[in-house]
């Protein structure tokens, strides 16, 4: 596990691609028990990342912190940005994305609607193109809202899926997805000093196209 931060009240960690982010065996809570050294620890998600999805992530280490953090998500106060690898190029290269979605449970699957209901949330986020190599864009992303495979939804519902999203796109079984969690910014929970922590992508495809831009 690797730590880029850590005190008695949070763990910032690089969350490693294929990894849950919730609290079950082998999850991200485990994992950073076991790097403790410490399985009886007190390690919470209060954010998460889809599992085909690495990059930094922050854990709370006691109750009033994850309740602390939560707060700020949502508020507004809990900034998150990503590295997307997509197909094409989006037009215009920078904007925002606003959408109503609607999770299906069955498929466990996010889909853009336009029907207000219950059932409908809004999304956006903000986007800006980074650079383009044989038909594929890097983008950075800021997620505005949360929601449960935003932004590859959003992407794909305007023909732009990413590299590698076998669930959305046109992803080849082995081929590593082209999402990763680059930057987070929060308010340390007890401290109340504002923190951020960025992370560089590996050099893998999709990503290793662009390793020079980042």
């Amino acid at each position: 596990m690797e730590f880029l931060y850590l005190d008695k009240r949070i763990a910032v960690c690089v969350k490693p691609r294929g990894v849950l982010s919730t609290d079950g065996p082998g999850g991200m809570p485990e994992l950073v028990r076991r790097a403790l050294g410490d399985e009886r620890a007190c390690v919470r998600t209060v954010h998460r990342l889809d599992q085909v999805v690495g990059g930094v992530m922050v854990l709370a280490r006691s109750a009033r912190a994850a309740s602390e953090l939560s707060r700020q998500m949502r508020e507004g106060q809990f900034q998150k940005e990503y590295l997307a690898v997509v197909h094409g190029c989006p037009q215009p290269e920078q904007g925002r994305m606003e959408d109503l979605l609607r999770r299906d449970r069955e498929k466990r699957m996010t889909f853009v609607t336009h029907e207000t209901g219950r059932d409908a949330r809004p999304a956006a986020l903000e986007y800006e193109t980074l650079g383009t190599r044989e038909d594929m864009s890097l983008v950075r992303v800021r997620l505005l809202t949360g929601r449960t495979h935003q932004i590859r939804c959003q992407f794909a519902s305007r023909g732009l899926p990413l590299v590698g999203d076998r669930k959305y796109g046109l992803g080849d079984d082995g081929e590593e997805i082209g999402l990763w969690s680059y930057k987070l910014a929060f308010i340390h929970p007890e401290t109340g000093t504002r923190l951020e922590f960025m992370q560089k992508f590996p050099d893998v495809y999709p990503f290793s196209p662009f390793i020079a831009l980042i």
